[in-house]
């Protein structure tokens, strides 16, 4: 990540909106958190945990990208998780948001966002908005991101979240476009993707999302009984003959990681799980 002009603490401070080019003080983190007090106008407290949380983060090599980086320490992860839990936004646990569901810890957030290979330009599609928060992290990667929430209060308290955030300034939230809906399959008005990303646990990969997924796309889904998936990230590739070939790599080698289910809709209510 490219160094930031000089920070003039005498300058007034206004909000300042990401661009693609923004460049932010990567290498120490009073430079870090001083530019995004007088530029993003944070809290230099959760600013202070959210540069600790990822030297954590990179150390453990869950995260290696420099955009990724960047897009962490760009998204306020505090202002997606409830007031009661605010304290703990930086810590490396799921947190309750309601609903039955959680937030994802960060460490989890950024091995995925990192092994998924987001490009800028590339069309998203995630599976489970939640908190918002993975797809806020994704907002900094690509100014297409389509995310599906089957919870009705749920999915209209997030977009609140995101709609009160760029009236703030955070223009990249933009970038998201959310409804509620029963994720299993897909969004086809605006298929094919470039990435899809499940945040939800089911025993087989869903044939609607593999069949939105591009050529050469990647789609990363948490795979297996209940309570112990592992995240596979599936690749479509097309074959000379016009065909595809699906090819699988587990990209925590194996290790399991508990998802709440993927829920299904029966007419408007929600009604057990997707698993067969």
């Amino acid at each position: 990540m490219a160094g930031a002009a000089a920070w003039n603490p005498l300058r007034a401070s206004t909000f300042l909106p990401f661009t693609w080019d923004l460049a932010l003080p990567a290498d120490d983190r009073k430079a870090f958190v001083d530019w995004m007090v007088a530029n993003r106008l944070e809290d230099a407290k959760f600013l202070g945990q959210r540069w600790d949380r990822l030297q954590v983060m990179v150390r453990n090599k869950d995260v290696w990208e420099d955009s990724v980086k960047r897009a962490f320490l760009m998204t306020p992860r505090d202002e997606f998780v409830p007031t009661r839990n605010r304290s703990h936004a930086y810590d490396n646990n799921f947190l309750d948001i309601g609903y039955g569901v959680t937030i994802s810890g960060p460490h989890l957030v950024g091995h995925m966002t990192s092994s998924l290979g987001v490009a800028r330009g590339a069309k998203v599609l995630e599976i489970g908005t939640g908190s918002g928060y993975q797809s806020a992290v994704l907002a900094h990667l690509t100014d297409q991101v389509f995310s599906i929430e089957i919870i009705k209060p749920l999915a209209e308290r997030t977009r609140g979240i995101y709609d009160g955030l760029i009236s703030r300034g955070y223009d990249e939230f933009k970038a998201v476009t959310t409804k509620n809906a029963d994720g299993y399959y897909g969004w086809e008005e605006h298929a094919p993707f470039d990435r899809i990303i499940v945040t939800c646990g089911i025993d087989h990969v869903p044939p609607p999302l593999l069949q939105q997924l591009k050529p050469q796309g990647a789609m990363l889904v948490p795979v297996g009984p209940p309570g112990a998936q592992r995240v596979l990230r599936i690749v479509k590739e097309q074959t000379a003959d016009g065909g595809a070939r699906i090819s699988r790599s587990d990209i925590y080698n194996g290790r399991i990681v508990p998802f709440v289910p993927f829920k299904k809709l029966e007419g408007d209510k929600i009604s057990g799980t997707h698993n067969t």
